[in-house]
This record gives structure tokens, C-alpha cells and sequence, in this order.
């Protein structure tokens, strides 16, 4: 036993030095300095493989959203490398359709989850494709950049958003996407129904009425399936005037995290929930 035990040490021992690996020592250095969230919003697994990534030059230390612009300079003058630039990304709703502009079919009794809701024919709502409310999307986000206003709908707030792209996953309606804040021009809904009956089931939904459209460079927007669509490649044409005479307030021209609608939107006023409609 004692040979055989000194035979397996010294196996372990010529393994351990020709199976060695150097690890750069900065990289705990530089993970130090990362905010230790782990929520991939850099592209990678986690705040560990962000670093090994910096530290081998193929990231830049302004791909994590996350920190800070001093930690981001601190980690750059470490490294003694650039600290980037790279456009912030944030979390966009494709629903404006809160409980004082969308009817519900039906009053849901259940699990307090929207992946719940939507299990049970669709959901709630009236609008199908439209946002369930109950929070999953609120509930996941750990930086808290999401929460729910008083009508049932989510309200990301770009300063604490770090595209981490949770509530994208989580979302059983897929209402979530992650975009850069360039994109001011949005559309706020995803209603793939006539435009008669979209308009009978939230006030805010998009009719497909092509306005947006006529008035904005050709091809920058198409309707597709009821629905405006915005090509994002002609970003650069971009402007509000293609939301100045959507009826519905549907396409909107963002500024931060203030909303801003056409002139020729209706306005809203009611501040309580819309009356249920039946089941159809």
C-alpha cells in the first residue's frame, strides 16, 4: 500500500507539472473590478470570462453596461488599453396597452405569473398579442430597471438597463426586445389584427392606416401582416414626423425615457381600467 500510494503522489505530481496551465494573475485583478452581477449583458457567460476576455485584448472594457464609467477607466488604465465606446442597449415594450386603454376578455384567477396567464387561452386580455401585465418581466430583473406602472404595463428605465435581455426570455408574449438607444423611433405594439377590430380591443394599438408610412422616407416603414414595421438599417432617416399622424399613438419618437406621440394622437385621459369585454 505505501508503494503503491508513493507510485499515485508521484503520478499526481509529474501530471500536475506537465498539465499546468499559466493563468494571467490580472485576471482576478480585473474581476475584482467588474460589477460581479453575471448577467451577460457583455456578450459572455459572466463577469469571470469578461475578464479573461480583457485581459487578452479581445474585449474592450466599456462592453460592460453595467459598470460605471470610473470603474470602466480604472479597468482600462490597469490594462493599459482603450476602454471603447460602445453604443448603449436597452430593454423596448412593444405594448402601450395598459388597463385604461386595452379591454380584458376575461378575469384571470391563478399562479401570479404572465406565463401562467397566457397558458390559459392566450390570456386575459382582449388583445392577444398584448401584454398580460402581472409582472414576470419586473419580477426577473435584478437592477430593478423595470417596473410596473399603475395601468399594468412595464416601464423600463434606460439608466439602470444593461440589456441583460432577462425579461426578452421571460416575456410569454414576446413584447421584448433589446435595442440600441439610436432607435427613437418605435412602434408600440404588436397587434397583427385588422385595424378595426386591433382599435376595439385597445385604443393604442396600431390600424395598419399606412400614415406612418406616406410620411417617412420610402421604405424606412412597411406594414406587414396589419402591423408597421421599421428598418432599422435606414436608422438615419429616422425622425418624429412619421408619428405625427398616427390616429392611435401606435408609433412613437422616444427621447430617454420620456415617450412622445403625433400630434394627431388621441389623447388619453381615463386614468381607470377599462370595463371587461366577453369572452369571443
Amino acid at each position: 500500500m505505501s508503494v503503491l500510494g508513493l507510485v499515485l503522489s508521484l503520478t499526481l505530481a509529474i501530471a500536475n507539472r506537465k498539465l499546468w496551465v499559466f493563468e494571467d494573475p490580472r485576471i482576478d485583478e480585473v474581476e475584482e473590478m467588474l460589477p460581479l452581477t453575471n448577467c451577460g449583458a457583455c456578450g459572455t457567460a459572466g463577469c469571470r470570462p469578461f475578464a479573461e476576455g480583457l485581459v487578452e485584448g479581445s474585449l474592450e472594457p466599456a462592453q460592460c453596461t453595467v459598470n460605471s464609467q470610473d470603474a470602466i477607466e480604472e479597468i482600462a488604465d490597469y490594462l493599459g488599453v482603450a476602454a471603447g465606446e460602445v453604443e448603449q442597449r436597452v430593454a423596448r415594450l412593444a405594448c402601450a396597452g395598459g388597463t385604461h386603454v386595452a379591454h380584458m376578455r376575461a378575469h384571470y384567477e391563478g399562479l401570479s405569473s404572465c406565463r401562467a396567464a397566457a397558458l390559459v387561452a392566450g390570456g386575459p386580455k382582449g388583445c392577444s398579442w398584448g401584454c398580460i401585465g402581472i409582472g414576470d418581466c419586473a419580477e426577473v430583473c435584478e437592477l430593478e430597471a423595470i417596473t410596473m406602472d399603475q395601468h399594468g404595463l412595464p416601464v423600463v428605465t434606460n439608466a439602470k438597463c444593461t440589456a441583460c435581455g432577462d425579461c426578452v426570455d421571460v416575456c410569454p408574449k414576446e413584447l421584448f426586445s433589446i435595442q440600441p438607444i439610436s432607435h427613437r423611433l418605435w412602434v408600440a405594439c404588436k397587434n397583427l389584427g385588422d385595424g378595426d377590430g386591433a382599435e376595439a380591443d385597445c385604443a393604442v394599438a396600431c390600424t395598419a392606416c399606412e400614415r406612418c408610412a406616406k410620411d417617412s422616407p420610402e421604405t424606412l416603414i412597411t406594414i406587414r401582416d396589419n402591423l408597421a414595421v421599421i428598418d432599422y438599417e435606414k436608422n438615419a432617416l429616422a425622425s418624429p414626423v412619421a408619428t405625427q399622424r398616427c390616429p392611435t399613438g401606435a408609433i412613437v419618437w422616444l427621447d430617454g425615457d420620456i415617450v412622445i406621440k403625433g400630434r394627431q394622437a388621441k389623447h388619453i385621459v381615463r386614468k381607470e381600467a377599462l370595463p371587461q369585454h366577453p369572452a369571443t
